[in-house]
């Protein structure tokens, strides 16, 4: 089977709610030295509404040198103003991103003509691979199969879609509407549980924030995908349906993931920006019980 699993990393920061570009690489590393396929850059664990345009542009730039081609490399070069999402793309483009990938949109719920307008528009303006990403939720409005097959069907450089929703039955749709013309089109489920359904499908695994904290379990169920191996499929879809408890320690995920990668012993701070609040002691807690279930107490488990 084909299968990736993407991580869209954290973005380290400092006690002031900076970027932190060292401990960025010390991250960097450790996902690429535990096997993982890919990193996204800026997306919505890494908390690309939060951070300073020149700051994301100081993490592309860094990220990308630092990480050297050893993986896949996508950056979310999300910006509310248009003009500002062209502009990071194409600068994290001419850095050397494998791909850029952007969410419509969000704060107003758009019908599927404003939102055709704005890929159309920015595929045009993007020079280099662009990928969409869907997530109702956020946004307030879905980007349907029928949708994402028009603007495939429209546009060479858009490669691919994230799709974050609560149900596989939408990504299934979106596999069997776009594939079948354009089996090249890359299709990412957004939740780490739907990995083996969506490769089992057809698609093309996930980008998905549980491989922050837990890498050698997502590149171990992604290794094993690509071998058809479903028995271990099976065991790592199971470790997985246990890690997935981490997301109902607290309202805020983002926080419960860095910290549970500091639990780890992963190289880094668990600070976040403003308005997230850090881990409480007793949502410690659960992270390390969580942890220590699936025998994860240190990085090198």
């Amino acid at each position: 089977m084909k299968a990736k699993w993407i991580t869209p990393a954290v973005t380290a920061m400092d006690e002031e709610g900076h970027v932190d570009l060292e401990a960025n690489k010390r991250i960097y590393d450790f996902l690429i030295e535990k096997g993982m396929d890919g990193i996204l850059l800026l997306g919505s664990i890494g908390e690309f509404f939060a951070i300073p345009t020149e700051e994301k542009k100081a993490l592309i730039r860094e990220a990308i040198a630092h990480i050297d081609h050893r993986v896949t490399v996508y950056v979310g070069t999300n910006e509310m103003n248009f003009e500002a999402c062209v502009e990071l793309s194409n600068y994290a483009l001419a850095q050397g991103a494998d791909g850029v990938m952007v969410i419509a949109p969000y704060y107003f719920n758009l019908p599927d003509s404003a939102v055709l307008n704005f890929y159309d528009s920015l595929a045009r303006r993007v020079n280099g691979p662009l990928l969409l990403y869907n997530f109702p939720d956020r946004t307030g409005y879905d980007l349907r199969p029928d949708l994402i097959y028009t603007l495939v069907s429209r546009h060479k450089n858009i490669v691919g879609i994230k799709d974050t929703v609560p149900t596989m039955g939408h990504t299934r749709a979106i596999i069997q509407k776009v594939k079948k013309e354009y089996p090249d089109f890359l299709v990412y489920s957004g939740f780490d549980e739907f990995f083996g359904h969506n490769v089992l499908s057809g698609g093309d695994g996930c980008v998905a924030g549980l491989s922050n904290l837990a890498p050698e379990i997502a590149s171990g169920y992604a290794d094993r995908a690509r071998r058809d191996d479903l028995a271990g499929m099976r065991e790592y879809q199971q470790k997985i349906d246990g890690l997935m408890a981490i997301y109902d320690v607290a309202p805020q995920f983002v926080p419960v993931i860095k910290k549970a990668m500091e639990v780890r012993g992963v190289p880094m701070k668990p600070y976040c920006a403003a308005p997230m609040l850090p881990a409480t002691e007793e949502e410690t807690k659960k992270i390390q019980e969580i942890l220590l279930a699936q025998g994860l107490g240190g990085v090198r488990a």
